[in-house]
């Protein structure tokens, strides 16, 4: 038998070896993992998801165009910042975030994000605030978006 028409019996057909799957899973594998979160972070959180759900049908917002129209009364401070981040922290990451129902025991990759973000700037620690900003969304939208999870942090107490 010649070389050419010699097949070894470890070599298989290369289209068994790519069998391609469909992509269920949107969410980051370590997601799953167990975060302990603290009740006024858990509070923060189920207020984000609250949002969130009632923001997936609206209009997507500028986020220049959020940040502006912001009012400045402490009660409707609350919602309206959370309003404008829902609405803009899509156009912020270039992607759709993924947020869980409130009270769901799981936490997305973006919503440890948040908390995390929320963690940072609660404990003035700046240079993670940084680097979790910097790591995931765009240099237009930091300043902006940073605001934003400023002022919703400042009327949480996550200390």
């Amino acid at each position: 038998m010649s070389r050419r028409t010699k097949r070894s019996d470890k070599t298989q057909d290369p289209m068994q070896l790519r069998r391609i799957e469909p992509r269920t899973e949107t969410r980051n594998p370590q997601s799953n993992l167990p975060v302990a979160l603290t009740m006024a972070e858990r509070d923060l959180l189920n207020h984000l998801r609250m949002t969130a759900l009632r923001c997936r049908s609206a209009a997507r917002a500028d986020l220049f165009e959020a940040c502006a129209l912001l009012s400045t009364d402490r009660n409707r401070a609350r919602n309206a910042h959370a309003d404008a981040l829902m609405r803009c922290i899509g156009s912020a990451l270039n992607t759709r975030p993924i947020f869980f129902r409130p009270g769901e025991a799981e936490i997305s990759f973006d919503e440890r994000w948040l908390v995390s973000l929320a963690r940072a700037h609660a404990t003035k620690d700046e240079a993670s605030f940084t680097f979790l900003m910097a790591s995931r969304v765009d240099k237009w939208a930091i300043r902006n978006l940073g605001f934003l999870i400023r002022r919703i942090t400042d009327t949480f107490s996550l200390d």
